[in-house]
C-alpha cells in the first residue's frame, strides 16, 4: 500500500499488517517435543533458518513464532520431523470500538471529560440486568482479558498482574486504546457509588495485552496472550477474547480448544461483519472467523442483540459456532482514564462472563 508521509513516523496497523507477512507460526508435534524442550528447540530451529524468534508457545500448544521468508519457512518445516506443521502469521482486530476510545480525559481517574471533580454517579446497565447481574463476587475471583490492556488506575475496576504480548512499543499493561477497559467494566465493574456495575461484580480483571494502541495485532501474540492465559488461570475462570481474523487459523483454534480442555471458560465474540457463519460452498465454510468459530463446551459464542432483544444486524450469525445472543448494542461501561462511555456497537460476549460465576 501506498502509506502517507506521516503513516511513516508511526502507524500501528501498518507495522502489525509487515509483521504479519513476515512471519510464520510452527506448531510441534507434542508426542515429540515436551513443553521444557519448547525454547530451546525454537531458538535453534529460528536461528538455523536465519530467522528471528518472536513468541514460544509451551502450555495452550506446543510451537513458536518467528520473523523469515515463506521459502524459509517450507525449507524449516520440511526438515524438521519434529514440526506437524506451520502457517502463515495473519492481522487480528479488536471487535466494537467506540468513538474517541484514544482521547484523553480533562482530569485523569476523575470522570473523564467537562472538569468535572468526581466519579458519575452509579447505575447498572440494562445489558447487566437482562443476562441476571450483577452478582457481587470477591477478589479471588479473576476474568483474563485478551485485548489492549486495562486502565489499572479505575476506580471502578479492580485490575490484577497481567502479562504484555505486543512486541513494538513500551512493555506494558496499562490501556491504549480504551477498549479492553470497557470489556473490563462489563465483566467486573465494583459495585459501589460510581460508574457502573458488572456482571460479576469486583473480580478481579487481569490484562492480557495483545493489541496495540490502533486496536490491532497479530494471531502469534494472541495465541502468547491464549498460552499465558493456559499456564496461569485456574479451571473455571474464564478468559474474553473481544477480536477477530479472517480465515480458519488452526494454530489459533487448536490453542483454544486444548486450553477449554483444561477446564477454562472463554466468551468470545461472534464478530461484528453480518456475516451468516453456516454457509457452505464444495463442502467447506466459507465465512471463518477466529476465534468465533472454535465449538467447545467451555466456549461460548455469542451475537448481538439490542435493548429491545432485537437480533442486531451487524453481528455475525448461525448455530453452531454461535452459542447465544446477550445485549451488545449501546453498552455503557467504564472507561479509560476514568469515568464512562457508550460506544455504539460494543460487542456483548463479555456478558457471558457470567457463567463463569
Amino acid at each position: 500500500p501506498a502509506w502517507s508521509q506521516s503513516d511513516m513516523v508511526s502507524n500501528p496497523v501498518r507495522d502489525n499488517l509487515v509483521d504479519a507477512a513476515n512471519s510464520y507460526i510452527f506448531v510441534f508435534d507434542s508426542s515429540k517435543v515436551s513443553a521444557r524442550e519448547v525454547p530451546d528447540q525454537a531458538n535453534a530451529m529460528a536461528q538455523r533458518a536465519g530467522g528471528k524468534l518472536r513468541f514460544v508457545y509451551q502450555s495452550a500448544l506446543r510451537g513458536f513464532s518467528a520473523t523469515m521468508s515463506r521459502q524459509a519457512a517450507e525449507q524449516l518445516a520440511s526438515r524438521n520431523p519434529n514440526i506437524a506443521y506451520f502457517e502463515p502469521n495473519n492481522v487480528v482486530w479488536q471487535i466494537g470500538r467506540g468513538p474517541g476510545a484514544n482521547k484523553k480525559p480533562s482530569k485523569p481517574g476523575n470522570g473523564g471529560g467537562g472538569g468535572d471533580e468526581t466519579e458519575p454517579g452509579q447505575v447498572v446497565p440494562v445489558g447487566i440486568k437482562r443476562v441476571g447481574g450483577p452478582v457481587t463476587v470477591d477478589s479471588s475471583y479473576r476474568a483474563w482479558v485478551i485485548d489492549t490492556g486495562i486502565d489499572s488506575d479505575h476506580p471502578d475496576l479492580n485490575v490484577g498482574q497481567g502479562a504484555n504480548f505486543v512486541l513494538k512499543g513500551k512493555s506494558t499493561t496499562e490501556d491504549s486504546n480504551g477498549h479492553g477497559t470497557h470489556v473490563a467494566g462489563t465483566i467486573a465493574a465494583i459495585d459501589n457509588a460510581i460508574g457502573v456495575v458488572g456482571v460479576a461484580a469486583g473480580a478481579t480483571v487481569i490484562p492480557v495485552f495483545v493489541l496495540d494502541r490502533s486496536g490491532s495485532g497479530t494471531v502469534d501474540g494472541v495465541i502468547a496472550g491464549v498460552d499465558y492465559v493456559a499456564a496461569n488461570a485456574a479451571p473455571g475462570e474464564c478468559a474474553n477474547l473481544s477480536l477477530s481474523a479472517s480465515g480458519h487459523i488452526e494454530s489459533l483454534h487448536t490453542a483454544i480448544l486444548n486450553t477449554a480442555d483444561t477446564g477454562i471458560k472463554f466468551a468470545i465474540a461472534a464478530g461484528n461483519d453480518g456475516l451468516d457463519m453456516t454457509v457452505v460452498e464444495n463442502g467447506l465454510l466459507i465465512n471463518n472467523v477466529e476465534p468465533a468459530d472454535v465449538e467447545h463446551t467451555n466456549v461460548f459464542t455469542v451475537s448481538a442483540i439490542d435493548s429491545t432483544d432485537t437480533f442486531a444486524t451487524f453481528s455475525n450469525y448461525g448455530m453452531p459456532p454461535v452459542d447465544t445472543v446477550a445485549p451488545g448494542v449501546s453498552i455503557l461501561s467504564t472507561k479509560k482514564g476514568g469515568g464512562v462511555t457508550r460506544p455504539s456497537r460494543e460487542p456483548p460476549w463479555q456478558l457471558r462472563m457470567f457463567a463463569a460465576f
